[in-house]
């Protein structure tokens, strides 16, 4: 099994009119339920909005996302699941639910020590 990140960007449900944001927020939670069942759920939530702070190597702790950065993170799902297809097909049920696109993206394996 390979983990799978799962996630779209700070703002994509911002096109969502607030009296569906309760509708939205039953999906999701729905497709959360589906993949703990499924037995493929490792970890999923929101993050708030534009409130990162980065620590660089000298422990100089900014702010903030790097100003350079023009999308972050709004919210996740991690599944672990046997192929990338599958991960595919996640992501598919959580744009329904979310109403936005969703990006895919393969945990590396960990390092053989």
């Amino acid at each position: 099994m390979t983990q799978y990140l799962i996630s779209f960007d700070d703002g994509a449900m911002d096109h969502i009119p607030d009296e569906d944001f309760s509708d939205v927020a039953k999906a999701a939670l729905a497709v959360d339920h589906e993949a703990k069942d499924a037995g493929v759920f490792v970890f999923s939530g929101g993050l708030q909005s534009q409130r990162a702070s980065v620590v660089a190597t000298d422990w100089t702790v900014t702010d903030g996302p790097y100003p350079e950065t023009k999308e972050v993170i709004g919210g996740l799902m991690v599944v672990d699941v046997a192929s990338r297809e599958e991960a595919l097909e996640w992501a598919a049920k959580i744009a329904v639910a979310c109403r936005c696109a969703q990006e895919v993206r393969v945990f590396l394996p960990e390092p053989s020590i």
